[in-house]
């Protein structure tokens, strides 16, 4: 996907801050246990009152600006440190349903590179109902990225809801059509699969046509750009099973150093004259900085 405007150093270092204090808080009340359960419900209820304060407060504040001006919704929910606090104090200017759109627009251009697309068919009663269109012949591994992808992007957009389904689209019988049951089939709040999203702000010096080699959470992705799109796939070439460090970008085709094996890195790592895939990993920018996300059993 192409990426945004990305912050600078200073603000980076200045919203990792912030999204950080409620671990911190969640710290040291933890820490107020040692002083007896006294202590600790002492400090959770002034955790509560604070919190109810500035809530209040921000609750005031934001019916005056958008009173003042209206057009300062979409900025709002533009910043995603501000439109979170929003969240937690149900004051979000826009509706589930708009929060859900926005968030599988975000997507949408990464689901293109897996020749697939999505669908919001209606939000209702806590339940999102999607529904997959696209195919992909050559890559099973798309189901889990774009599973990666579309439920993150939900949930961050929108945590109230209770689950996510999926209506099953009408599949064209000769083509490779990734069945919507293998990408998401009933996600509930209390079982679907947690996602550690890790910042990866390097890979947004990565210039055109140049490919680098990262290790994240334990594993070792091989990450590529092609104009403005930033594309990342698990270090290891399908066709010989070797290490793809050295390999380099003819246009959109990557090629193995050691075997020579071509894969198409724009359509989620399709190889070239040939059935294998390389394993894509999701990248999405997420709070203004580059983030992949390693699916489990790819380390």
């Amino acid at each position: 996907m192409a990426p945004p405007t990305l912050p600078g150093p200073d603000e980076t270092e200045d919203n990792a801050q912030w999204r950080t204090a409620g671990d911190r808080i969640q710290t040291l009340v933890e820490a107020s246990s040692s002083g007896g359960a006294a202590a600790r419900e002492r400090a959770e209820q002034l955790v509560r009152e604070v919190t109810d304060l500035y809530g209040a407060v921000l609750e005031r504040m934001t019916d005056v600006a958008l009173a003042a001006d209206p057009g300062l919704a979409d900025r709002f929910a533009a910043d995603d440190l501000v439109a979170s606090l929003l969240l937690v104090h149900g004051l979000h200017p826009h509706d589930i349903e708009r929060r859900v759109s926005d968030a599988l627009d975000s997507v949408r251009p990464y689901l293109g590179s897996h020749g697939g697309d999505v669908s919001l068919l209606g939000v209702v009663d806590g339940v999102v109902r999607l529904q997959f269109q696209g195919s992909c012949k050559t890559c099973p591994s798309s189901a889990v990225t774009l599973e990666l992808a579309v439920e993150d992007a939900v949930r961050a957009a929108a945590p109230e809801i209770s689950s996510i389904e999926v209506v099953a689209a009408e599949q064209s019988p000769n083509a490779g059509v990734i069945p919507a049951e293998s990408l998401l089939t009933q996600l509930h709040s209390n079982g679907h699969r947690s996602t550690a999203w890790q910042p990866v702000p390097e890979l947004a010096e990565l210039s055109d046509g140049e490919v680098g080699g990262f290790r994240v959470s334990g594993a070792t992705a091989l990450v590529c750009r092609v104009g403005g799109d930033v594309f990342a796939y698990r270090d290891r070439c399908s066709a010989c099973t070797g290490t793809l460090a050295g390999a380099q970008l003819s246009g959109a085709v990557l090629r193995c150093p050691n075997c020579g094996a071509g894969f198409d890195v724009v359509h989620a790592g399709a190889g070239v004259g040939g059935d294998s895939h390389l394993d894509p990993i999701p990248v999405l920018v997420r709070d203004g900085v580059l983030s992949m996300a390693v699916p489990q059993g790819v380390a």
